[in-house]
């Protein structure tokens, strides 16, 4: 077994699953991607790789290794509601502290907003630049994208009109705010967040202790506002092909550091995307050629893409197709890192993980040990559809972010991934090779999952708002979904 590495987890936001040139994107989408398109062509390269459907859970998911109903973040936070990611939950930089890791936080968090969710609260010993929420909450107030804005109103302004800009600490210590965050200083954001890792890797390279480095780059979510720098640097002159050539240069920038400091045959570096594409802010937004968008459960929802870069372990040029997930970034880290993954949170109380081990994947040891992917989108208490090898099954149709949850009346969707990876042919009775079989023995995978909200239960809800009221009937919204699922299953028998 390789010593173990030092880690670099980029997670960026919003980027689709066809935006880099090694994806089918880059030039052929008018913004070149040298440098995320060489990491490729020098690591591993997945194509059926899955985040989860919006922000906040496809953070808390990679950082915890737990479906994010278990820990309660399932949707987003605005600003003001307190709460976040509960103080029982290991994440990979507790974990990894295990094994004498020092860990930093830089960048975008969106798991909270609670001293008690801190990233200094949750085995980061340090974070720079850090910010609670997606880019949106820090231009609701600015008159240059919204000069009808009621800012006579106090209720108003109470919410938004101090929302907390940048922080940084150390653990052990109060975070402290560093500067605001509007549209003035947006386009900089990522240019600091990089220098921050640049100096990080200076100062840890050749440290006494591995180091686990987690470096959020807060676009490409919308709205996006390129570095001057990078205004006019796509071949398309979009603002959100300017931040992707621009996200390319941030990447290249840290990994060529890792180059120079001599430790690239040290370092396992992951780049992924916390979530699909959000189609509907259209043209601000990333493309995939799957159906839906971010906030559904179809493909577009979850499949983002996803490379690991590991000279000397991981062999140049490969790529997998199959079922992989950020989910599993808990357990692959630990077994790298030498350590086991607790039995009891850190409060004391048995707990389990939905992560999958595969670090004899990255070494090419062996396949992936996972066979099937659970979907859930933010209101949903089981899974609203399920991947079983090349099979999936849908129960909520859901097409896109906005709008309520839809489920199948009488009986799911079916598709067959490998022949139709659009999901544009339902073939649930409708094939010429009845398929209906598949479905019974897919759906009693998929219900699997509820003992185990039994014996481990789930945490609270962390977010307000809407989709509150939604989880207060928790026990009639699982009923109602199940009853629907059995219901389609009796009707296909």
């Amino acid at each position: 077994m390789a010593e173990k590495p030092n880690i670099i987890l980029f997670m960026s936001d919003d980027v689709g699953w066809g935006d880099l040139g090694c994806y089918g994107g880059g030039e052929n989408r008018g913004a070149p991607t040298p440098n995320l398109d060489r990491l490729a062509a020098e690591g591993l390269q997945f194509m059926s790789f899955y985040g989860q459907p919006s922000c906040t859970p496809g953070r808390a998911a990679a950082l915890t290794g737990r479906l994010p109903i278990r820990s309660g973040m399932t949707t987003v936070a605005f600003p003001g509601q307190g709460g976040g990611l509960p103080a029982g939950e290991w994440t990979l930089a507790s974990v990894l502290k295990k094994a004498d890791y020092d860990t930093c936080h830089i960048g975008k968090w969106h798991l909270g907003e609670d001293p008690s969710a801190m990233p200094t609260a949750h085995g980061f010993d340090e974070m720079y630049n850090t910010t609670l929420y997606h880019l949106n909450a820090y231009t609701y107030t600015d008159k240059t994208f919204n000069p009808d804005f009621p800012f006579d109103d106090e209720a108003t302004m109470k919410m938004w009109g101090n929302v907390t800009g940048a922080i940084e600490g150390k653990a052990g210590e109060e975070a402290r705010e560093v500067e605001k965050i509007d549209a003035s200083n947006i386009p900089f954001i990522d240019e600091k967040s990089t220098n921050h890792a640049l100096d990080y890797l200076d100062d840890h390279a050749n440290g006494e202790n591995r180091f686990f480095l987690y470096l959020n780059t807060a676009k490409l979510h919308q709205p996006n506002l390129p570095h001057p720098d990078f205004e006019g640097a796509s071949l398309a002159k979009s603002k959100y092909l300017d931040s992707l050539v621009e996200l390319d240069h941030r990447v290249g920038q840290v990994v060529d550091k890792v180059r120079e400091l001599g430790i690239a045959e040290n370092t396992l570096i992951v780049w992924t995307t916390d979530n699909g594409a959000w189609q509907d802010v259209y043209p601000d937004c990333g493309y995939t050629p799957y159906r839906g968008t971010k906030g559904t459960d179809y493909e577009g929802g979850s499949r983002v893409p996803a490379i690991a870069w590991w000279p000397g372990t991981i062999e140049a040029g490969r790529r997998n197709s199959e079922i992989v997930g950020s989910l599993d970034l808990m357990a692959t880290f630990a077994n790298l890192a030498g350590v086991d993954l607790p039995t009891d949170d850190r409060e004391g109380e048995p707990t389990i993980f939905d992560s999958c081990d595969q670090s004899a994947l990255l070494r090419g040891d062996g396949p992936s040990t996972r066979d099937h992917w659970l979907y859930m989108t933010e209101t949903e208490m089981v899974p609203g559809a399920i991947r079983v090898g090349k099979w999936k099954a849908v129960w909520n149709i859901r097409d896109g972010w906005r709008g309520p949850a839809s489920y199948t009346a009488i009986v799911p969707e079916l598709f067959d991934l490998w022949q139709d990876p659009q999901e544009r042919y339902d073939i649930f009775m409708t094939s010429y090779a009845e398929k209906t079989w598949q479905a019974p023995q897919m759906a009693a995978r998929l219900l699997s999952v509820l003992p185990t909200y039994t014996k481990y239960p789930n945490r609270p809800i962390q977010s307000a708002g809407i989709s509150y009221a939604m989880f207060e009937i928790e026990d009639a919204q699982v009923q109602e979904q199940l009853a629907k699922m059995l219901h389609g299953l009796s009707s296909a028998g």
